[in-house]
């Protein structure tokens, strides 16, 4: 039988670290973490207000950003144990079969609205091989050696993580004055972040462990 290719031939991501995504082709990222806000709660001005930095904000951007957002079902199983803990603990019969019916409810009430988390995300990206003046033929070349390229000397990778994180403070100010609020995903999130999406059913009945004690086999 053979053996079918792990997820990550299939990644753009050379490696997590220190905070930062390194990807195949040279570039490093930082993702942040979003907060929402309801536009339909606020007033006309509040409105024209946000749509206007928003504005400022994109025009203000010399570089790409991209905005996912990832959605996926709510999972009510931890909030469920809980409750069948409750319930076990409880003396009091009428208390029990209390519980015992709003969890049941809680089932239904999930399984019927079929409701979902959204998390929203920003990934600011370098490229420290971006210099606007280089040639055609430079760039070319830079192409089929990306692969040498990813594995940054430690002072290197530190100047271009500056670089990077510098943009990322950019991004922050501008999400600030549309009365967002951010904050970029650590070494141990980023890598938990990604074990999620690309395994759900797994990630629910397995949490990730820490970094440290995580074995990676290629």
């Amino acid at each position: 039988m053979s053996k079918l290719p792990s997820t990550q031939k299939y990644l753009e991501i050379s490696e997590i670290k220190n905070d930062c995504l390194v990807l195949k082709n040279g570039n490093l990222c930082a993702v942040l973490l979003v907060s929402s806000i309801n536009f339909a709660l606020k007033s006309e001005d509040e409105q024209k207000a946000v749509i206007q930095s928003y504005v400022s904000f994109l025009n203000s951007l010399e570089y790409p950003l991209q905005i996912i957002l990832h959605s996926r079902p709510f999972n009510i199983k931890p909030y469920l144990s809980y409750l069948s803990k409750i319930k076990k603990e409880q003396h009091n019969e009428l208390l029990k079969s209390q519980t015992n019916d709003y969890i049941d409810f809680v089932k239904e009430l999930v399984e019927l609205g079929e409701i979902m988390t959204r998390n929203f995300y920003i990934v600011v990206s370098y490229n420290p091989l971006g210099d606007k003046k280089r040639g055609f033929f430079s760039r070319l070349t830079d192409v089929f050696s990306a692969a040498s390229v990813v594995k940054y000397k430690t002072e290197k990778f530190e100047k271009y993580k500056e670089n990077l994180f510098q943009r990322v403070d950019n991004v922050l100010s501008g999400l600030s004055s549309m009365g967002l609020k951010a904050a970029p995903l650590g070494t141990q999130s980023l890598v938990e972040l990604f074990y999620n999406i690309y395994n759900p059913a797994e990630s629910e009945n397995q949490p990730l462990g820490e970094i440290k004690e995580l074995r990676i086999n290629k």
